[in-house]
């Protein structure tokens, strides 16, 4: 099979994520994996004393051939304190500056995928970076315009139409054509994940899915005449269906994933079912990102506690897509 070279950022020093980033490394991988891991070698160093693992080898550059595993320093922040569940801006900074080499060794076909490990929302904005995490950066990085959060897990698979926003913003920001592009990206999305029908429930957002007008008019109003232009452009699409409803027909294989209007909508359901497993992809990139659906758990940090499995879903998942062609590509 041939090599694939999979970058895994360390994310936020402070927080777990050089932790499950070296215990999702040190597994078991297969043969033709060849994992990067990218940040400070002095970070990779605590990271492995606390979990009592040898540290793989350090490389200068990227160059082929790659070990099976190393870690690489990128050299382009000073090394952060060490300072393990504070918010920091000097730990944002060397993270901000994983992902930039990253993206940009994903972009020049160094790295065929890359895995992102958590960073801090508010670290990254003391620290006065403009974008508020991953899915922004790595947009502005490659030039990309559209994409979109995807949260899955074994059994369930969500986009969201609106990212990051307070309750009281969602009605005003939830548009048509936020929803068409919702699942314009999911319908692409399906087949590369192996779901070739591409069928996606579509949820309302108001209770009852706004019981024809009396709790809400954006059904009428938003959703349904966006879900009228999807099906003219020949997507497999249902809505919009409450939301008290539509994750249980989802579970029982109606739909093979949903869109939801916004954050908490989606992910509520996604991580109960998945909180230790769920992996974020960003649809869109002509670069593969996935990365572990946790944050940072500064209160764990430093304490050989972080469970790696989200990690380790997101580097298999990483490496499958990898195989596919990418449909942003």
């Amino acid at each position: 099979m041939k090599p694939l070279a999979i970058g895994i950022t360390a994310g936020d020093p402070n927080g777990i994520g050089p932790e499950v980033a070296l215990r999702a490394a040190l597994g078991p991988q297969p043969a033709n994996r060849r994992l990067v891991l990218i940040g400070h070698r002095s970070v990779w160093e605590r990271a492995a004393r606390l979990i009592g693992r040898k540290l793989p080898p350090e490389i200068p550059d990227l160059e082929p051939p790659l070990p099976r595993r190393a870690t690489w320093d990128p050299d382009m922040a000073p090394p952060p304190a060490a300072r393990p569940g504070q918010v920091r801006a000097d730990a944002a900074r060397a993270a901000y500056a994983y992902v930039l080499s990253a993206a940009a060794a994903a972009q020049n076909g160094r790295l065929d995928a890359i895995v992102t490990a958590p960073i801090s929302k508010e670290a990254f904005a003391l620290a006065g970076i403009r974008e508020p995490g991953h899915t922004e950066l790595l947009a502005r990085l490659t030039g990309t315009r559209r994409y979109a959060m995807m949260l899955f897990g074994d059994r369930i698979r969500v986009v969201l139409a609106t990212r990051h926003l307070p309750l009281r913003k969602v009605a005003d920001a939830l548009t048509a054509d936020a929803v068409v592009e919702a699942v314009e990206m999911l319908a692409r999305a399906l087949p590369w994940m192996g779901f070739r029908r591409a069928r996606i429930g579509v949820c309302g957002l108001n209770p009852h899915a706004g019981d024809g007008g009396a709790l809400g008019d954006e059904e009428k109003k938003v959703i349904a005449p966006a879900l009228a232009r999807c099906r003219k452009r020949g997507w497999n699409v249902a809505g919009p269906i409450p939301a008290d409803a539509i994750f249980h027909q989802h579970l029982a294989g109606k739909y093979d994933a949903v869109v939801a209007m916004y954050h908490d909508q989606g992910l509520g359901p996604m991580k109960m079912l998945s909180f230790e497993s769920g992996v974020n992809l960003t649809l869109g990139l002509p670069i593969i990102r996935t990365s572990p659906d946790h944050g940072t758990a500064f209160d764990i940090a430093g304490k050989g506690r972080a469970d790696p499995a989200s990690t380790r879903a997101a580097l298999d998942w990483a490496a499958r897509l990898a195989a596919r062609k990418n449909p942003w590509a």
